[in-house]
């Protein structure tokens, strides 16, 4: 209840720039988020392990 309560509060223009925060577009979490893609780093780990984000590969070496 309250992660809905606090994603909801993000969606609204913060009063001060220095206040907005990113959110994953998959899980909402706001950690650990990757602006490139846009996700966090569960959602990127998850969405490269099955090749759905173009471009990426697992390193290997």
């Amino acid at each position: 209840m309250a992660k809905v309560c606090l994603e909801v509060k993000q969606r609204r223009p913060a009063k001060f720039s220095s206040r907005q925060y990113n959110r994953c577009q998959n899980c909402g979490r706001r950690r650990a988020y990757i602006r490139r893609f846009q996700i966090c780093r569960i959602c990127f780990r998850e969405l490269a392990s099955q090749g759905k984000i173009p471009g990426v590969v697992k390193a290997s070496w």
